[in-house]
């Protein structure tokens, strides 16, 4: 998408080297690494596929009472990562003319960024909006910016990795449909971008074959039938 080698920063459990493995300090480190000099024009992105979770709300600036969660490799050890800290250190700092995309592809996780506002859109491509403080006191926007969040699922459901979008191989389904979507039609708005999505996984579930960049390369490297 553009993005220089420099600007980017992968952690994941492949990793040798013990600074970029997921652990919960690694992901506090990379969340802030993140927005460090965040300025007016810069365009940010996250991404998070893993474990997701949800506790209680302890601060009552939860509508449904739970917090929502990322839970890093050692969590159980070390805790998880809660949405308020999600919110303070990457949406907070957003100034003006910046912008921040995140795609979190895990359980419990539309509204881990704690974002003021979510949407919701219906088969037929209405949307609605729905204000996510339980009160006026507790603000979630950014400095200014621009923070927007792809969830794979809602707060109360879970989502799991699946082969019916690739063939053989296991994906997740947020972040297969999406890549497929931004590199198969640039320049998307975002309502074709979530119609897009939502479209792809509707025809994996009615067994329609898939096409575009990445079934076509996840074909060439498996030799798999992308239908199912």
């Amino acid at each position: 998408m553009g993005f220089p080698n420099e600007s980017i920063l992968i952690l994941t459990e492949d990793e040798t080297d013990p600074l970029r493995i997921p652990t919960k300090h690694n992901i506090r480190m990379a969340l802030k690494w993140l927005v460090q000099g965040v300025q007016s024009g810069d365009s940010l992105v996250f991404h998070f596929s893993g474990h997701g979770s949800r506790e209680r709300d302890k601060n009552m600036d939860e509508i449904d009472g739970y917090d929502e969660t990322l839970c890093p490799v050692d969590y159980e050890t070390q805790g998880k990562i809660i949405d308020d800290e999600v919110n303070d250190t990457i949406v907070r700092p957003i100034p003006r003319g910046a912008k921040l995309h995140a795609i979190i592809d895990a359980c419990y996780s539309g509204t881990v960024l704690d974002l003021p506002f979510l949407c919701r859109m219906n088969r037929e491509g209405v949307y609605t909006w729905e204000f996510q403080t339980y009160t006026p006191s507790f603000y979630k926007g950014t400095s200014g910016g621009l923070a927007i969040s792809f969830g794979a699922c809602d707060d109360q459901q879970t989502a799991s990795d699946t082969t019916a979008l690739a063939g053989k191989a296991s994906t997740g389904a947020l972040t297969y449909c999406f890549i497929q979507a931004v590199q198969s039609e640039p320049g998307l708005t975002y309502g074709r971008l979530l119609n897009s999505i939502r479209q792809q996984i509707r025809e994996a579930k009615t067994g329609i074959r898939l096409n575009g960049p990445i079934a076509s390369l996840i074909n060439k490297v498996l030799g798999a039938d992308l239908s199912q």
